[in-house]
């Protein structure tokens, strides 16, 4: 396979080659992606389904037809419909900790064949679901597989690929969400024309699910994990596979000492609090929290049910969500041919500065169609105008929060407190994911068009903490990344002095950043 190179950082040279093995194991793994992608663009689509809205939540229903009873904005406020929605979060969440567990103890193999397990169940469940009971459950199973997904995927992905294309590989997890979106969008708008369609919709999460469970019975388990769980000579034959040569012995012994400091760590829950893993906590904690305050879920999870309360029509608010799904797939690829090349920097900030500009513009133009009270309607132009900056602000989130909230946590945490950082990572990005779902239909309603100038202002703020406080993390091997906080302005004074001489090294690397 192409790409015979060197992966440079911190004074040394790992030898090794883009193999294809690499390319497909990532391939396979990253699938783990569809089951997450698939049910946030699957949700918003079947909320908007009249025959669901029916069976399930006919208050909500009623309230849709009885124009003089609410305005615009207030339409679909229903809290046991966000309920559906926000519930397999809330379980997410959950699982995420017992995922880590699980990760640490069996493996990254085992956490994905058990989220895809999950995610099955879950699908059968609210694919069959009779009551508004049944599809709560089945939405906690879905849950349970988001959440064991979540955590085992991106780690997976970090420790297989080589640190000169960990990025774009990573990124082949957000890759498979996009496409999730994607692919649910167009099964909404072609099973909305049927009655019992939203059936067929939520039925057919079952296949991503399969698709994950049979790939992991097939994958290889990362060096990583294999000399963590005392399998040491099937850890370095496994690298030798993964690299392309033989000639790894520096690589594994660097895994190994790593392995062994790890080893000496009783509890990692404990560990990750330390002085010295101050930015790893920081940034698994914050980097979440803020991709989820970017107001992304207002238009992936409530996509056609936004473009309803805008006026858009059934079939047409469901056409611009398969448009928004489409430009965040072709945007997410942007993202991986570019994320090592420029760096996770650059795309944050770009990105950044492309929503805050986009979310104004959408802000401003609701407030002025919908006013205060919620009346009004937008004709085809001015739609038409709208959704060009919501897609904007979508590829925008495409190629820098999306795929970079995963990749840099997974990659920025040494393997003693690894688990214990993807953990946190899942664990408030769903917390905030159930937090953004539950709320945002009643904020809609109470905030009405500001509730876009209120997501801005966070998009500003965290545009400012990633300027400031967030190293440059391309082409550094993870067993290495501490040389990243050492050399860095702010967060060298909570490294060891001891680190001192290797941290010089990295200063004359190619990766060093330039902060």
């Amino acid at each position: 396979m192409a790409g015979g190179a060197y992966i440079e950082s911190g004074g040394r040279q790992y030898e090794g080659k883009v193999t294809a093995f690499v390319l497909i194991t990532c391939f396979v793994a990253a699938m783990g992606g569809l089951l997450f992608g698939y049910d946030l663009g699957i949700t918003g689509g079947v909320t908007s389904m009249e025959p669901f809205l029916v069976k399930f939540f006919p208050v909500v229903y009623q309230q849709m037809l009885d124009d003089s009873s609410t305005n615009q904005y207030c339409k679909f406020d229903n809290q046991l419909l966000t309920l559906f929605t926000s519930s397999l979060y809330l379980a997410a969440l959950i699982a995420s900790f017992f995922a880590a567990t699980t990760s640490r103890l069996f493996g990254r193999k085992p956490s994905m064949f058990l989220g895809g397990l999950f995610f099955l169940v879950g699908a059968l469940l609210n694919g069959f679901a009779v009551n508004v009971e049944m599809l709560i459950i089945g939405r906690i199973f879905l849950g349970f597989g988001v959440g064991y997904c979540n955590q085992s995927v991106p780690i997976y992905l970090s420790e297989m690929a080589p640190a000169k294309i960990r990025g774009a590989l990573n990124i082949g997890f957000q890759m498979m969400i996009t496409i999730g979106i994607l692919g649910a969008n167009l099964i909404n708008y072609a099973t909305s024309k049927y009655k019992n369609g939203w059936r067929v919709s939520l039925g057919v999460g079952a296949v991503p699910a399969v698709l994950l469970c049979v790939g992991s019975l097939f994958l290889e388990e990362t060096p990583n994990s294999l000399i963590e769980r005392g399998q040491h000579v099937k850890a370095k034959t496994m690298l030798q596979k993964i690299r392309g040569t033989n000639n790894v012995d520096e690589e594994y012994q660097d895994l190994v000492d790593a392995s062994e400091a790890a080893s000496k760590v009783e509890n990692p829950w404990k560990n990750i609090t330390r002085r010295r893993y101050r930015p790893q906590l920081t940034f698994c904690s914050f980097i979440p929290f803020f991709q989820q305050l970017t107001g992304i879920n207002v238009i992936m999870f409530y996509a056609p049910v936004l473009f309803t309360i805008l006026g858009f029509g059934n079939d047409a608010s469901l056409m611009s969500a398969v448009i928004t799904g489409g430009v965040n797939v072709i945007a997410t690829l942007v993202s991986v041919f570019c994320v090592d090349k420029f760096g996770r920097r650059l795309l944050f900030l770009e990105g950044g500065a492309q929503m805050l500009v986009s979310q104004i513009v959408v802000g401003i133009m609701i407030g002025m169609k919908f006013g205060l009270n919620g009346e009004g309607s937008f004709n085809k132009g001015e739609a038409d105008i709208l959704l060009v900056f919501i897609c904007l602000y979508v590829a925008a989130f495409a190629w820098s929060w999306g795929p970079l909230g995963w990749l840099v946590p997974s990659e920025i945490c040494s393997l003693e407190v690894r688990p214990a950082g993807q953990a946190i990572n899942v664990a408030i990005n769903m917390f905030f994911t159930f937090g953004i779902a539950q709320v945002f239909l009643s904020l809609l309603c109470h905030f009405k068009f500001g509730l876009f100038f209120f997501f801005a202002a966070w998009v500003l703020i965290m545009t400012i903490f990633i300027a400031f406080l967030l190293p440059e993390t391309k082409n550094v091997p993870v067993e290495e990344m501490h040389y990243v906080w050492k050399s860095h302005w702010f967060w060298n004074k909570y490294m060891p002095e001891c680190e001192d001489l290797v941290a010089g090294a990295y200063n004359n690397s190619e990766a060093a950043p330039s902060n």
